[in-house]
């Protein structure tokens, strides 16, 4: 018998150490019960430790696997992480507001947890001015937050700050400003702003170096749960019960950071 369950589309790059990318938002998908589905951005050689090298695929590429999948299936959430370069950031934006595929989570992937640059200024201008208004919700870290808005965030009342100036700027629905580049008593802590109220959400610090992959994870939780049909508050907050939990597990291979336990139900 055929089940009819909810498609969800990843638009990202590809961790071949399997922790982040499109990797942890298929695992994360499957987890949720919902069909993942994915349009890659880049291949990148990479594992716990480094970063070796960074293959973008051709906008043209990137565009037509999310046409193969939308045509056919049609998708009920499309959330999207590394989008690398100014030329598919262009293209998938245009394709986005063409096709009007919504719900829409953008993980703005623009700068580590540790504040090391992804993509160069080009890249930065056309995510902010192109993409990112068309987001049912945006999801930057501490310092994604700071270069979208300007704002410094070394408290909690900027971080509420820069949450109130990205989301009536950009026009976004709703942001999400993640704490896990924070430190002390903040590291936990996010600020969510929507048209009703700005919320501070606080869930269990859990004391693990095995990080790899928090921020996709927790983007395509937030769309698997959009897609079943849940409000958006109410998405966020189920998905960082799921981020917690899967760091409670998370996998301590390799010799650096290691990545979190997606599958932590099955786990012995």
């Amino acid at each position: 018998m055929k089940s009819k369950i909810p498609v969800v589309l990843t638009i990202a790059g590809s961790d071949s150490g399997g922790g982040a990318g499109i990797q942890a938002d298929l695992r994360t998908f499957a987890f949720h019960c919902v069909h993942g589905t994915s349009a890659l951005t880049c291949v990148t050689a990479q594992n716990t430790v480094a970063v070796n090298r960074v293959d973008a695929l051709p906008p043209k590429a990137v565009v037509a696997q999310l046409e193969a999948v939308v045509e056919d299936m049609g998708v009920q959430a499309v959330k999207t992480g590394m989008l690398l370069n100014a030329g598919i950031i262009k293209a998938v934006s245009d394709r986005l507001q063409a096709l009007q595929l919504r719900p829409l989570v953008v993980d703005p992937v623009m700068v580590s947890r540790s504040g090391a640059p992804l993509i160069d200024q080009e890249a930065v201008r056309v995510l902010q001015q192109e993409l990112i208004p068309q987001a049912t919700l945006v999801t930057p870290n501490r310092y994604e937050a700071q270069l979208l808005t300007g704002v410094e965030i070394n408290s909690l009342d900027k971080m509420k700050e820069a949450a109130e100036t990205l989301k009536w700027q950009s026009g976004v629905q709703a942001v999400l400003i993640k704490g896990g580049g924070m430190t002390g008593k903040l590291r936990a802590v996010d600020i969510f702003i929507d048209d009703r109220d700005i919320t501070v959400l606080e869930t269990e610090r859990i004391d693990t170096s095995n990080t790899h992959g928090t921020g996709c994870t927790l983007s395509a939780a937030i769309a698997a749960n959009l897609a079943m049909g849940h409000s958006i508050r109410d998405s966020v907050q189920k998905a960082k019960n799921y981020v917690t939990q899967a760091l409670k597990w998370s996998l301590d291979i390799g010799q650096g950071t290691g990545p979190v336990g997606h599958f932590f139900p099955l786990m012995p």
